[in-house]
């Protein structure tokens, strides 16, 4: 009995050998029939294709709002004038934006501005220098920039919506403690001179822009203006430096305190600015809009 089982056990384990090579046989000649079926169709063998890109959407980003901006020659000044004039100029500035890209900027920023020049080697002519004015409104808006170069200090006077004007690239965006920067010509040369080859800082479209708190140094005088009166309200001098304390008394004499009640000498421009702010940003989306 003993003997039967054990030839019984070596038949079945004969069978299972047999059924494993079968198998093997089978799978070997199933991989080399799709290879020859391959190779016939196409005998080069197929391009590797990258996968795409992932697109990474940062979800704090885009909760965070866009700082808001309307360049200030947008509005119109408080007189009896035209509404419908500014209007139209208004749709005149939109469209030369849509041309060229007037970028964000304040007095106090360092631009670099092209400019088409007949008389120049390449046709352009490039300035780099630091924001010192804005000024005008409308169509008639301009801008002064100053640098110091070998010595001499130099301004150029632009109209943003020239059409010689090429490109205006802010190198570095900031604001300055005061709206006007007319006294850096009676200051010392080096708050005015700025690097022609000036890298771009970066620039973050959101949060405040941020302040630059220096006090400059004066020459000594005579200055252009007599900045040290109070009607000018200048923050960004130390006239600690330059001038003495009994100076500093006799030019508070022409203070005129009775401004600070004055309660038409400047009006709420809020409403208005929203309302000017969606119709430039409406003219500019339609322009962006495929015909």
């Amino acid at each position: 009995m003993a003997a039967c089982t054990r030839r019984l056990d070596k038949y079945i384990f004969s069978l299972r050998l047999l059924r494993n090579v079968q198998l093997q046989n089978e799978r070997f000649l199933s991989t080399s029939l799709c290879r020859l079926a391959a190779e016939s169709d196409d005998e080069r063998p197929a391009k590797f294709i990258s996968p795409s890109k992932p697109e990474i959407i940062d979800e704090i980003q885009a909760l965070i709002p866009q700082r808001k901006f309307l360049s200030p020659e947008f509005i119109p000044p408080r007189q009896r004038i035209n509404p419908f004039k500014f209007y139209i100029e208004r749709k005149d500035m939109i469209r030369r934006r849509n041309v060229i890209d007037i970028p964000e900027f304040y007095v106090g920023s360092i631009l670099a501005v092209t400019m088409a020049d007949p008389n120049a080697s390449g046709k352009t002519n490039r300035f780099v220098g630091i924001c010192i004015q804005r000024s005008g409104k409308g169509l008639g808006a301009t801008f002064v920039l100053r640098n110091v170069i070998v010595k001499q200090g130099v301004e150029m006077c632009y109209e943003l919506y020239s059409p010689r004007i090429q490109n205006v690239e802010v190198l570095k965006l900031e604001k300055r403690l005061d709206d006007n920067l007319m006294y850096l010509r009676d200051a010392l040369p080096k708050y005015s001179t700025v690097d022609p080859n000036m890298k771009l800082v970066p620039i973050s479209s959101i949060g405040e822009v941020p302040v630059n708190k220096m006090k400059v140094r004066m020459r000594p005088k005579p200055w252009s203006k007599r900045w040290e009166r109070p009607k000018f309200n200048i923050q960004g001098i130390r006239f600690d430096l330059c001038l003495t304390p009994e100076k500093m008394e006799e030019a508070q004499k022409w203070a005129e305190p009775w401004h600070e009640y004055d309660l038409l000498k400047e009006y709420d421009t809020s409403k208005l600015e929203e309302q000017i702010l969606c119709e430039v940003k409406e003219g500019m989306n339609k322009s962006k809009e495929p015909s």
